[in-house]
């Protein structure tokens, strides 16, 4: 049987599914990770957690993210995790990087299927464009009011309100967890086209690597 990690580079993207919720069966249990190494969102239907890594050294953070990630994979028969912003170059990006390598090894070796999700389609999945403007100004939303702006999708077409410090990243890890189950033909929501195409870009897995788990 033919897994996520037997896909090369090649493989085409597989097309996204749309229409409403099969009615019968067990919808698969799937993970986001908006992986990070101060704070970890985390998201499955319809709940959000996160980890928080208090470690002194890199080393102690590593090992708490990892340990934090594991007791909410273990279960999971699918994860989607956010990748690198590559447009961006701040310190701390080679560990993070090593965090978000050592994830997917880890669900690699428990043979959990996962895709990798840019930033910018988990963006354009919650609200439509990957560059959102203020509606009075009229500039480009970067930063903090970027992220709010997704947390407010998610509020408002899956009825979840992150709060507290790691509000954004939780919410950014639901938005990952939904574009997953969207596209194992398992909406949340019915999302416009526009939002939809966002998983068009992702390179998903084959689904039979997760249907058959």
């Amino acid at each position: 049987m033919t897994t996520l990690f037997d896909i090369t580079p090649e493989a085409s993207v597989a097309p996204a599914a749309a229409g409403p919720r099969p009615t019968t069966g067990r919808a698969p249990r799937v993970i986001g990770l908006d992986v990070a190494m101060g704070i970890t969102g985390i998201a499955g239907e319809g709940w959000t957690d996160y980890i928080k890594a208090k470690g002194q050294s890199q080393h102690s953070r590593f090992e708490q993210q990892l340990t934090g990630i594991a007791d909410h994979i273990r279960n999971a028969d699918f994860v989607v995790i956010e990748g690198p912003a590559f447009s961006k170059n701040n310190q701390g990006a080679d560990a993070l990087s090593a965090m978000r390598w050592m994830v997917r090894h880890d669900l690699w070796k428990r043979r959990i299927p996962y895709a990798v999700v840019r930033p910018d389609d988990r963006i354009r999945y919650a609200v439509g464009t990957t560059q959102p403007k203020d509606p009075e100004t009229g500039s480009r939303l970067k930063g903090e009011p970027l992220k709010a702006v997704v947390r407010e999708a998610v509020a408002e077409t899956y009825g979840i309100l992150t709060e507290g410090p790691s509000k954004y990243d939780e919410a950014d890890a639901y938005v990952l967890m939904a574009m997953g189950l969207h596209w194992l033909g398992w909406p949340l929501a019915v999302v416009p086209d526009d939002r939809r195409r966002a998983l068009d870009s992702v390179r998903w897995p084959e689904r039979a690597a997760v249907t058959a788990r």
